[in-house]
C-alpha cells in the first residue's frame, strides 16, 4: 500500500465489502459522475478503440503467443505488441510486476489522463477487481524440479532447495493485491483502497466500494475497475480442466478503469449497480445493452435477462469481440457503456455481465444532466 492511512482504509473497505458479500446482496443507486475512462484490450488502448471494435462486431481473435508453449494454436483475445508499448511501468519494475499489474497500470494512467486529475492524488481512492497469481512459468518449473524427491513433490525440499530457484522480487507477481499496488505506487494514489479477487462478478464489489467511499465522503474521487489475463498458462489450464472450453469460452485479457467523482464535465453518470439478487435496479428504459458473459451458457442467460428488462434495446456482445478477461471483463463493459454515452449514440446503457464466479452483475450509465 502507498501509506499507513491507505492500509487502514483498505482494511475498513474490505471489512465493509465482506459484510455485504456475506449477506448476498450488493446494490447501489447514487448517481456518480464518470469524468474519465481508461482501457487496454485486444482492440488497443483507450475507450475509443474499445468501442470502435465493439460497434464493428468482429471477433478480434488470433493464436496466442503467451499460450504457444503450453496450448499451441489456442485462439485468444491477446493484447497486441503495439498496445503493450503504452505500459508505464519502469523497466526495473518488470521483475516484480505481473502482466495483469502492468495492464492495470496502463488503464489507470489512461483514466487519470482522461480525467485530467493532476493534483491531490494522495486522497484519491482506488478499488480494483484482480485475478489469479501471475508468476513466471520458468521460475515455477525450476521450483518444482528442485522440489521433487523420490519421484514425488516434497514440501520440505521445496522450502529448502525449491524456493532458492526463485528471484525473491518475483514473489510480488504472486500477490493478488499487487495488481492494484503497482498502479497506486506508480500514480501516487493514497486514498481508501481495496483489491477484490474476481473471476468476473467479484469486480462489482470494487464498484460498490468506490460508490460507498464517495457517497460517505471517504474521498471525493476514486479510480475503479478490473485487470486480469486468462492467458497465463496455469490459469488457462485450470479453465480447460474445468471444461469451460467446450462451453464457448475464448480467453482474453485486459484492464479498464473509471475515474469517478469530481473533475471536468462528466462523460456519463453511473446511475446504479447491483449484484444478485437485486436485479430491480436494471434500467428498463436503457436504449443499449452491453452483454459480457464468460461463455455460451452465460450469454443465453444474459440475453434472456436483457429481453425481459430492456426490450428493444440495441445489444452489444463484449466477449464475442474481446474474449473473456475474467476480473477485467465487467470493467471493460463499463468503459464501453461510458463511451457509448459520451459519443451521444446512446442516452442510457445497461451493462449485464456474468463471470465464472457465478453471479449476475449489472450497472447503468446515463447522460449527465
Amino acid at each position: 500500500m502507498t501509506s499507513g492511512a491507505a492500509a487502514t482504509a483498505t482494511a475498513t473497505a474490505t471489512a465493509t465489502a465482506r459484510t455485504r458479500a456475506t449477506s448476498g446482496v450488493m446494490a447501489g443507486r447514487s448517481p456518480i459522475a464518470v469524468v474519465g475512462a481508461g482501457a487496454v484490450c485486444v482492440a488497443g488502448v483507450g475507450r475509443r478503440a474499445l468501442v470502435d471494435a465493439l460497434l464493428e462486431g468482429r471477433a478480434l481473435f488470433a493464436a496466442s503467443r503467451q499460450l504457444a508453449g503450453s496450448h499451441p494454436g489456442q485462439i485468444a483475445g491477446e493484447i497486441p505488441a503495439a498496445a503493450e508499448e503504452a505500459d508505464p511501468t519502469p523497466p526495473r519494475w518488470h521483475e516484480r510486476a505481473s502482466r495483469a499489474a502492468r495492464l492495470a497500470a496502463t488503464a489507470a494512467r489512461d483514466a487519470l489522463a482522461d480525467a485530467d486529475w493532476t493534483g491531490d492524488r494522495e486522497h484519491t481512492g482506488f478499488f480494483l477487481g484482480v485475478g489469479a497469481s501471475g508468476g513466471a512459468i520458468s521460475e515455477i518449473e525450476a521450483l518444482l524440479r528442485a522440489s521433487v524427491e523420490a519421484g514425488k513433490l516434497s514440501l520440505a525440499k521445496m522450502g529448502s532447495a525449491g524456493l532458492a530457484q526463485c528471484n525473491p522480487v518475483g514473489t510480488f507477481k504472486t500477490l493478488h493485491n499487487f495488481t492494484l499496488c503497482t498502479s497506486a505506487m506508480l500514480e501516487g494514489t493514497g486514498g481508501p483502497n481495496a483489491a477484490f479477487f474476481s473471476r468476473g462478478s467479484g469486480t462489482y464489489f470494487a464498484l460498490d466500494e468506490a460508490g460507498v467511499a464517495i457517497g460517505e465522503g471517504a474521498c471525493t474521487q476514486a479510480l475503479v475497475g478490473g485487470a486480469d489475463t486468462a492467458l497465463h498458462p496455469v490459469t488457462w489450464a485450470e479453465l480447460v480442466h474445468a471444461g469451460r472450453v467446450g462451453e464457448g469460452l475464448v480467453p482474453g485479457e485486459g484492464a479498464a478503469v473509471l475515474s469517478l467523482g469530481s473533475g471536468r464535465r462528466p462523460l456519463a453518470v453511473l446511475e446504479a449497480w447491483t449484484l444478485d439478487p437485486a436485479r430491480e435496479l436494471i434500467a428498463g428504459d436503457a436504449d443499449q445493452v452491453v452483454i459480457a458473459g464468460w461463455g455460451d451458457p452465460a450469454r443465453l442467460r444474459l440475453s434472456a435477462l436483457a429481453d425481459a428488462r430492456c426490450p428493444g434495446a440495441k445489444r452489444h456482445d463484449l466477449t464475442r469481440t474481446l474474449g473473456e478477461g475474467l476480473a477485467a471483463t465487467p470493467a471493460l463493459a463499463w468503459v464501453a457503456a461510458v463511451e457509448l454515452v459520451a459519443r451521444g449514440v446512446a442516452s442510457r446503457v445497461a451493462v449485464l455481465s456474468e463471470g465464472l464466479d457465478g453471479a449476475t452483475g449489472a450497472a447503468t450509465f446515463g447522460r449527465p444532466a
